[in-house]
């Protein structure tokens, strides 16, 4: 290994002498080849060793230096570096871990080397570029997939050939079914929207013209790796600024946007004597070049005025270009086709994302997203407006403009996420989403990108860690959130499972926002009615509809065996004692030790079996029926086997499902009122209390099913609810008891303690006796289950 690396640095430096002196292009040529050779082998051979990361580091600085604008510039080496690894040998150019030193150090040219990986696949025959092509897209799609060194487009082809390689009926190479699965998670499972697969169907894609057209996200992924690609035509650039200048200047002095149309048809002609509109690819540099001017507008302004001065220059400049590219989507093909109109909007959308995501690379804190948000919501805006062309391609779009919102999260670009935000919860965007998609089309779609919203929050929420910016994020998701409950509440009743699943459980408010909601066609009885009974209720017979196989959430495999055979058999004996070691985990990212999801996906599988036995039994669910079974025994092994933490975690799964009136609804309440009863410590019944009450302690709404099983609580002798210590422990404590009693009960029994009269001025506690006012209770005292709730 020593003669390797002495050998290899020796000659590398003969090599930058020679290319110093010759200075010349041949040189430099060499030079990079040897550079791209010696770290291919150097990392074939010894990829681990210390010393080769030092010999690895030399090389990289050299192929660095070439990168430099007074040397040969970024594109040119690019493209040298991605020929020397096309055109090295077999078992040094499929090497995973070089290839990923290259593709960090931006030394590759994605697009062109995407193209020649999924050309090398041979459709699957050649195992060598196979068994190197499915952990190289793992790597970056699915383990890495937020990676600023690659886009989700960078590896579009290849991917696309991998999968459909998983389809054909033969022998796969190890880890490529798998592959394909983990592909499909990343964007439909467990929500699976129609199309937003980035991974298109077996048609080849193809021009903006063509008849057959491929997947929507075709285009758009080929766009945002065509962002990237600088190596314009001689003059490209300067005809396509003046040509954007001159469009700026028709815009403006038509009048309004709509009377562009009349300066449309001269400067059409004007864009076809320029050779614009020759091929897909001059007219793709063109839209590229377009944006980048209005970008650097931004910046350029803000250096010699003001912001507002700014964003009127922008607004000019944007939304004449929007206004042009709408008018091309207008009037591309012929008048029954629409595939070249999707083709072109994706091609555009996908330029622009992906100068989005460089620009933030590049310009980090100095990031404007002012110019991207202009283009993305004018231009959603005329595809949505009153126009019988645009309304014939209306559901494409949506799923074109839902993909490029997933790939731009805040997640992947953080600067872009009041924008994005904004975007998002447009009034037009979610009524498109929710409302004008026939049959709930989108709506997972629409799910998929709140999910995205929520996963960047999480960090910051399960900390409590939120400074000013992500306060306001924080405000504006509940905003949105708020919106959809009032005008689309189905739409969170159908998603809910998958929403708790990525709120982390002290967003006590937020939760309580998704678990409101109810049917638009149910009536909701009053929850403080007396004697209210589940039993008087029809609702309770029907299961909520839940978008999801909850029984493929439950990993491995083994385990969700060991449970059906649990629940049928009692057996195996071992598994009630195995079953907390199966739910915990290691500290992960997040510090927690238990898989919540898995608890989450447990609680509800098991109950919803149960309820299946019972209801074929022909009975219903009450104390007696779900008592001494054997999914009652799964639920109490829980309750008193997992520590504080865990049965925390198992009781807000529990409380989960506490919603509208419903089979869930009720059989979960049962089942907490059932393990308040059963318990025979007072850890478990304070922890329930716990739980519930933290969710009524925030401003309202509160859920229907928590504020029955509540009252049902504290009011039903049963449960001797009055009597235990922790109701007393301290004066306030039992102040806020009373306080909540007073609120939820007609009137008090002796049961309930001492009859202290409690001054709510005092306390800071406000009651309420409907579910119509602003705050069932609103205390002033902190909390740490409250810390992140807002007014």
């Amino acid at each position: 290994m020593i003669y390797f690396q002495s050998n290899g640095i020796r000659l590398l430096g003969e090599l930058i002498l020679t290319a110093k002196t010759s200075r010349s292009v041949v040189g430099a040529i060499t030079l990079l080849q040897k550079g791209v050779e010696g770290l291919l082998e150097g990392l074939a051979a010894f990829p681990a060793d210390p010393e080769i990361i030092r010999f690895r580091d030399a090389h990289l600085l050299v192929l660095k230096a070439l990168q430099d604008p007074r040397a040969f510039g970024e594109n040119w080496v690019n493209r040298q570096v991605t020929k020397t690894l096309i055109e090295t040998r077999s078992d040094l150019k499929f090497n995973v871990e070089a290839v990923d030193t290259l593709i960090r150090s931006n030394l590759v040219n994605m697009l062109q080397f995407d193209a020649y990986l999924a050309n090398a696949l041979e459709k699957g025959n050649n195992i060598p570029a196979m068994n190197f092509a499915i952990p190289l897209v793992r790597m970056y799609c699915v383990d890495d997939r937020f990676s600023v060194a690659v886009n989700e487009g960078d590896f579009f082809h290849t991917a696309d050939i991998l999968c459909r390689c998983a389809t054909m009926n033969r022998q796969h190479p190890e880890g490529l079914l798998s592959l394909v699965e983990a592909l499909r998670g990343n964007t439909a499972t467990p929500l699976q929207p129609p199309t937003s697969l980035p991974l298109p169907p077996a048609e080849t894609p193809g021009s903006f013209g063509e008849r057959t057209p491929p997947t929507v996200s075709t285009h758009l992924h080929t766009g945002m790796s065509q962002s990237r690609e600088f190596d314009d035509p001689s003059g490209l650039v300067e005809k396509s600024e003046l040509l954007l200048r001159e469009w700026i200047r028709l815009y403006l002095t038509a009048g309004s946007p709509k009377d562009s149309s009349k300066p449309f048809s001269s400067f059409i002609n004007e864009l076809n004597l320029s050779g614009i509109l020759k091929s897909d690819d001059v007219i793709t540099r063109f839209f590229r070049i377009s944006v980048q001017c209005c970008v650097n507008q931004v910046y350029q302004g803000l250096q010699t005025g003001g912001f507002a001065f700014v964003r009127g220059k922008v607004y000019q400049a944007t939304d004449a270009l929007v206004r042009l590219v709408s008018l091309l989507i207008r009037h591309i093909g012929d008048e029954g086709n629409s595939a070249p109109k999707i083709n072109l909007l994706n091609k555009f959308l996908g330029i622009v994302a992906g100068l989005l995501i460089q620009d933030h690379e590049m310009q980090k804190a100095e990031f404007q997203q002012l110019p991207f948000h202009r283009m993305f919501i004018m231009l959603f805006q005329d595809m949505m407006g009153p126009d019988t062309v645009f309304e014939n391609i209306a559901m494409q779009a949506l799923i074109g403009f839902s993909n490029t919102m997933h790939i731009v999260n805040p997640v992947k670009v953080p600067g872009f996420a009041y924008a994005w935000l904004e975007i998002v919860g447009n009034r037009m965007f979610i009524a498109r989403m929710l409302a004008l998609a026939s049959d709930q089309k989108y709506w997972a779609m629409y799910c998929q990108l709140l999910l995205d919203l929520f996963k960047f929050l999480q960090p910051f929420m399960r900390n409590a860690d939120m400074a000013n910016p992500v306060q306001t994020l924080y405000r504006g998701t509940l905003r949105v959130l708020l919106v959809i409950l009032h005008d689309f509440p189905d739409f969170l009743c159908d998603y809910s499972y998958h929403f708790l699943d990525a709120i982390p459980p002290n967003c006590i408010q937020m939760r309580n926002l998704v678990l409101s909601a109810f049917p638009r066609n149910m009536r909701l009885p009053d929850p403080f009615t007396a004697n209210l009974k589940f039993e008087m209720l029809a609702d309770t017979s029907i299961a909520p509809r839940i978008l999801s196989n909850i029984g493929a959430m439950i990993t491995p495999q083994t385990f969700k065996k060991d449970i059906d055979s649990y629940l049928k058999t009692r057996a195996p004996v071992t598994f009630l004692s195995e079953l907390r070691p199966n739910l915990q985990v290691q500290f992960n990212e997040e510090g927690n030790r238990y898989n919540i999801a898995l608890i989450n996906a447990l609680v509800l599988y098991v109950g919803s079996q149960h309820i299946s036995v019972i209801r074929g039994r022909g009975q219903t669910p009450n104390l007696s029926t779900v008592a001494h079974t054997s999914h009652m025994d799964i639920f109490q092994n829980l309750a008193v086997d997992l520590d504080t933490e865990g049965r925390y975690l198992f009781l807000n799964a529990l409380a989960n499902q506490l919603r509208f009136p419903s089979s869930h609804t009720h059989y979960f309440s049962l089942i907490i009122l059932y393990l308040f009863a059963q318990s025979n410590t007072e850890v478990v019944q304070e922890q329930i209390t716990r739980v519930l009450l933290e969710r009524l302690v925030v401003n309202r709404p509160h859920p229907w099913g928590l504020l029955v099983t509540f009252i049902e609580l504290i009011k039903n002798p049963t449960y001797k609810f009055w009597s235990h210590e922790f109701v007393h422990c301290a004066p306030e404590v039992e102040k806020l008891f009373e306080s909540v009693a007073r609120s939820c009960m007609v009137t008090k029994t002796p049961a309930m303690g001492s009859q202290v009269q409690v001054q709510t001025e005092m306390t800071g506690i406000h009651l309420g006796t409907s579910t119509n006012g602003p705050s069932l209770i609103n205390f002033n005292t902190s909390s740490d289950s409250s810390v992140l709730e807002t007014d």
